[in-house]
């Protein structure tokens, strides 16, 4: 499957969730229902999986990412009123760190769903 289809079938079961639950609740519920959505829609995804960060080659921490989508697309969640720069930010410093080619910030806390694709312009392939 390419990734614009991954996004855009991913992107869709988020908005799915959003029209059915609208804003307020925490992210852990946006994060349940997605899982629901992904699943109906059939694409295969890893949930709260556990990536090491490295830095100069040395593992330094781990952080677990919301979504892993088909092994592609790295998706980070929020349930607050608006995304700030800093949340973009997080989610380009998770596809990088991951090295996924593709991530996606989705935002369930704002009145209509907010959606940003980010990308890993050092991205390499895994052989």
């Amino acid at each position: 499957m390419k990734l614009d289809e991954i996004t855009y079938r991913a992107i869709g079961c988020a908005m799915k969730v959003h029209n059915t639950l609208g804003s307020g609740f925490q992210e852990v519920i946006y994060q349940r229902c997605l899982a629901l959505e992904l699943e109906l829609a059939g694409l295969n995804f890893e949930r709260e999986k556990e990536q090491v960060i490295y830095y100069n080659g040395m593992e330094v921490g781990s952080r677990r990412a919301d979504f892993i989508v088909e092994s592609k697309i790295v998706v980070e969640l929020k349930a607050i009123v608006n995304l700030e720069d800093i949340h973009l930010a997080q989610a380009k410093n998770y596809t990088v760190a991951y090295n996924f080619p593709v991530g996606l910030l989705i935002n369930f806390g704002a009145l209509s769903l907010q959606y940003k694709k980010v990308f890993n312009n050092s991205y390499k392939a895994k052989t």
